[in-house]
């Protein structure tokens, strides 16, 4: 039997025929692309599935993750030796770009997919292979996974099983457990763990899922990332730089080596002009006299703080 007449990639083991068009809790039928691009930070041709097997309440992607329910219209199915041609020309004329890389959504609910294009790409040229996930796949999908990822950015929302349901509208256990077993066996494929930290909800439990990956390796690297409000948490106030401050303290507290954060919401108002000047505008703006490539549009937000000037980052990403 084809899997995809039944499938069981993620831990609803849901047993949807996506092959004949059926969707299964995860929202995905045959593989969809919501879009694809180049990622700099992670010198790859990145590419976005749709669909995802949570729910988050706060998810700043949810018109992606929670497609088709969502409304809006993307790219849909490409034939995985189509987006592998794509993918080889592109990565071919970007001197920088030596990998592909996965997000989402949830790419892990298409790993077929991902096997047969990362198998057409590495025809023709040598990649590596970067993967985001939450986490939520089955023993066997992460096996599979781990056979042809390089580095994996993996999640881990909340400790508790109650809290990680409330926020995804999943159990806890395969995460963590997926976590422990790819900490603990392969931790040089671990690019970085990482926590949306959200205050008043979560906040409290990001020492002990420190203090659960320092037990299993104390040098892998953990990120904390500023909650941005969004979809149900739309209202919800973000993270102040001292708290953020603070948990990074706490978790080298417990012994994780490798800690940083990046994001938070500044305590006073910002100034729309000290933006505009960190990101190399005139005052007053005049843009059609501006030749270059406009950096006020292509800078992320997140990565500039309260007075206009770039944030600290990591030695991870």
């Amino acid at each position: 039997m084809d899997e995809s007449e039944r499938c069981m990639l993620c831990e609803w083991r849901c047993g949807a025929n996506r092959r004949d068009g059926e969707r299964g809790v995860c929202g995905a039928s045959e593989t969809e692309i919501a879009y694809t691009s180049i990622s700099e930070t992670l010198r790859s041709y990145s590419v976005t599935f749709l669909c995802c097997p949570f729910r988050c309440a706060y998810c700043n992607a949810y018109r992606i993750s929670q497609y088709p329910h969502s409304g809006w219209i993307y790219r849909g199915h490409v034939e995985a030796e189509e987006l592998a041609d794509e993918a080889i020309t592109a990565i071919k004329s970007h001197e920088r770009i030596s990998n592909i890389s996965f997000t989402g959504g949830e790419p892990s609910i298409h790993t077929p997919y991902i096997e047969e294009l990362v198998r057409r790409v590495r025809e023709e040229i040598d990649v590596g292979v970067i993967l985001a996930t939450n986490g939520f796949s089955t023993p066997g999908t992460l096996r599979r996974l781990m056979g042809l990822t390089s580095l994996f950015s993996f999640e881990i929302k909340a400790l508790s099983d109650e809290l990680h349901r409330n926020l995804t509208g999943a159990p806890a256990g395969p995460v963590l457990r997926n976590a422990a077993h790819l900490a603990g066996r392969f931790p040089d494929k671990i690019r970085v763990f990482r926590t949306v930290v959200i205050p008043g909800i979560n906040d409290h439990e990001i020492r002990e899922i420190a203090a659960f990956i320092a037990s299993i390796d104390p040098e892998i690297p953990y990120r904390l990332i500023g909650f941005r409000p969004n979809f149900m948490l739309y209202y919800h106030r973000g993270p102040g730089r001292e708290l953020m401050e603070r948990l990074v303290e706490e978790c080298r507290a417990e012994g994780l080596e490798r800690v940083d954060y990046s994001g938070y919401y500044p305590a006073s108002e910002l100034k729309l002009e000290d933006r505009l000047k960190a990101a190399g505008c005139s005052i007053p703006r005049d843009c059609g006299s501006c030749s270059r490539v406009c950096r006020a549009i292509i800078r992320e937000p997140w990565r500039v703080n309260s007075s206009g000037t770039p944030q600290q980052g990591s030695g991870f990403r």
